[in-house]
């Protein structure tokens, strides 16, 4: 491989970092309160509000049926609005930031479920607020499986990351396209999906030892409200 190739890998995959990086950043931004406030206002969550839940459950669930390429091409529009473009790295963040963010909104709102109801229960019965609860029971409580769920949601955005290329994202995805497909150069398509897979490998593996370190830290210490 070429240096002129080289440096065209190493430039895409810094671009496929930023995506990545930005749009679970900012699913996690918005998808942690988003998943707290579907689990808390369930039925037999600690502040129902069946409406609510509904709608937003309704949105979450519309936007993750949508398919990643229908979705890229869907908020053009609001691309164009954000990030002045409609091609290369800054516009991909826009989609591919509305597709995590409901992904994230459901991972939370099932870790949460997971948290024992005897545990908030005590906490009602020791005169505990709503945002205590949240705050010192449910998140602790659940933090190793949001982290779980933050390293899946990381995991599909590579993959998410990808797939913008195909329409001028930018990013390993794009390289593999125009050199590997197009130029008809199978060496790039190769290295591209080994680097693509060894990312996943690193992003994996560290989830997975933040959530072992998140277990073995809540297994030693207990809870208190």
């Amino acid at each position: 491989m070429s240096s002129e190739l080289l440096n065209l890998l190493w430039s895409s995959f810094f671009e496929t970092l930023v995506m990545v990086g930005v749009a679970g950043a900012a699913g996690a931004l918005l998808g942690i309160p988003l998943g707290i406030s579907l689990h808390i206002t369930s039925a037999n969550g600690i502040l129902p509000r069946p409406f609510f839940n509904r709608i937003a459950g309704l949105l979450v669930n519309a936007v993750r049926s949508t398919p990643f390429i229908i979705l890229l091409v869907a908020v053009i529009p609001l691309t164009r609005l954000i990030a002045g473009t409609s091609i290369g790295t800054a516009a991909a963040v826009v989609p591919l930031s509305i597709a995590s963010c409901p992904f994230v909104a459901r991972l939370v709102e099932t870790a949460l479920r997971e948290v024992a109801p005897g545990l908030v229960e005590a906490a009602q019965a020791m005169g505990a607020t709503r945002l205590q609860i949240v705050r010192k029971v449910l998140l602790p409580e659940a933090l190793s499986g949001i982290v779980a769920g933050l390293t899946v949601t990381f995991v599909s955005l590579v993959g998410y990351s990808a797939m913008a290329g195909a329409i001028g994202g930018g990013g390993l995805g794009d390289l593999g396209i125009r050199y590997g497909y197009q130029r008809f150069l199978p060496e790039v398509m190769l290295v591209v999906v080994l680097v693509l897979i060894a990312f996943v490998q690193i992003v994996q593996s560290l989830g997975d030892y933040f959530v072992a370190r998140i277990s073995h830290r809540n297994q030693s210490s207990p809870t208190s409200a």
